[in-house]
């Protein structure tokens, strides 16, 4: 298949089966990406989540760009990007049409109560796997540490320290657990010029 066509059929068969935001993309991607189509490692899927998160728009089409650029350059990078919207598209110009008149359904209200609660155990699943291959020794788990900790208790620390509470922030805790790991790699010597 062309491989064109191929990343952007890819990412709107992830587009399209995503319910939950970027965080529920990853165990797909991670199946798809990684484990099918061997397009990146885990570490590298990681590292491009990662920066997702840490750059301005949506952290699904953040992704598909960076592995649509890493597979066909810049015109691989807007066809993987316009394959994870697409999908969203249609689907949400169908629903707009439709909403008012099933939002109040219980049914529909129920099934939506069951897809979130499917999503937050494929996330699990996905941190599990990702904290196997990242989470390697002991700085690195205290870097898990302490983000996890600061991610749990970020609105309680917000409010206790309302001046600086911009540092409470995704950006700012990948940011911060990146200079960590260059300080802990130049600890040991492994930084080169």
């Amino acid at each position: 298949m062309n491989i064109y066509l191929d990343l952007f059929w890819t990412f709107a068969k992830i587009g399209a089966f995503t319910f939950g935001g970027g965080a529920a993309m990853l165990p797909i991607l991670q199946q798809e990406i990684v484990d099918k189509k061997g397009w990146c490692s885990e570490e590298e899927l990681t590292d491009y989540y990662a920066i997702g998160q840490c750059t301005p728009g949506i952290i699904a089409v953040n992704t598909a760009t960076f592995v649509g650029v890493k597979q066909k350059g810049n015109l691989g990078g807007v066809v993987a990007t316009l394959g994870v919207v697409f999908p969203s598209v249609v689907i949400i110009t169908i629903i707009a049409a439709f909403l008012r008149n099933f939002a109040g359904i219980p049914a529909v209200q129920h099934a939506f109560v069951g897809i979130r609660a499917a999503v937050v155990a494929l996330i699990a699943s996905s941190v599990l796997k990702l904290t196997k291959t990242t989470v390697k020794d002991a700085p690195s788990a205290l870097i898990f540490l302490v983000v996890v900790l600061l991610s749990v208790f970020d609105k309680p620390l917000e409010a206790a320290f309302p001046a600086v509470s911009f540092l409470f922030s995704p950006v700012v805790y990948v940011l911060l657990a990146g200079c960590a790991g260059l300080a802990v790699t130049a600890a040991k010597g492994g930084l080169k010029k």
